[in-house]
């Protein structure tokens, strides 16, 4: 039986992509900080499953317990990284810029670490990060959000080379609107997919292994749209934002 990990499966996108997973045959391994909402996860889900409370901030205890899940599950063909956090940091307070870096970045580089070492091992695998569309450009709103998500996409094209020849495969996921905690209240959204939704159309970009998939399918359009864009256009959208001394 084929058997996943998804880091930050108690909310949101990584909750939902565990349950398809598992209604899709999988043996599922759920790792979060919250460990009562893994609990109720695992009753949900009609597959085997495994959970793992880690919090990816602290990485090297976070590599040590992700390294017993893949040994308490028996193997590992699949992780799914989507823990991450926006701080809505707009004064650059350093504490909630760190913050976001442990876990957007060095903790999504930490599980990916401890991952790839298994999958060399074994010549086989794949590997799925949650970036965002937000990572296309910067924002004066969430300069180390979308920065960090720039991050994941750049680190998985990067790995998607390293490892062409060794029978791994890599996805960047860039969602658009989600439906989730993080985006509730957010104005100006539009195309917003709800979690399950998101979740079905992530699966099938796993099992065409595809390089990057948008959620949905459409923000493509916007991707290409943002790439292109003059920034004098792109910053019309944004209102000034005062840095606060």
């Amino acid at each position: 039986m084929k058997k996943a990990i998804v880091i930050g499966a108690s909310s949101g996108i990584g909750r939902a992509v565990a349950k398809v997973l598992g209604q899709d045959g999988y043996e599922v391994g759920l790792v979060a900080r919250r460990i009562e909402l893994l609990r109720q996860l695992q009753q949900e889900i009609p597959a085997q499953t495994y959970i793992k409370q880690i919090d990816v901030s602290k990485h090297e205890a976070a590599m040590v317990l992700l390294k017993e899940l893949i040994q308490e599950m028996g193997g590992l063909d699949l992780i799914v990284i989507n823990s991450g956090i926006n701080t809505h940091n707009i004064n650059l307070d350093w504490k909630p810029e760190i913050k976001t870096i442990d876990v957007n970045v060095s903790g999504f580089v930490a599980m990916i670490n401890v991952a790839v070492k298994h999958f060399l091992a074994q010549n086989s695998g794949h590997i799925v990060g949650i970036s965002s569309i937000a990572g296309l450009r910067g924002s004066g709103a969430c300069s180390s959000y979308n920065a960090s998500k720039a991050f994941v996409s750049n680190y998985l094209e990067g790995l998607r080379h390293r490892f062409r020849r060794n029978n791994i495969y890599v996805t960047d996921i860039c969602p658009g609107f989600v439906e989730t905690a993080m985006t509730k209240g957010e104005p100006g959204q539009f195309w917003v997919a709800s979690a399950q939704g998101a979740a079905k159309q992530i699966l099938t970009a796993i099992e065409k292994k595809e390089k990057v998939a948008y959620i949905t399918r459409r923000w493509g359009i916007i991707a290409w749209l943002l790439k292109i864009l003059p920034d004098w256009i792109y910053r019309l959208r944004y209102k000034i934002v005062k840095i606060e001394n």
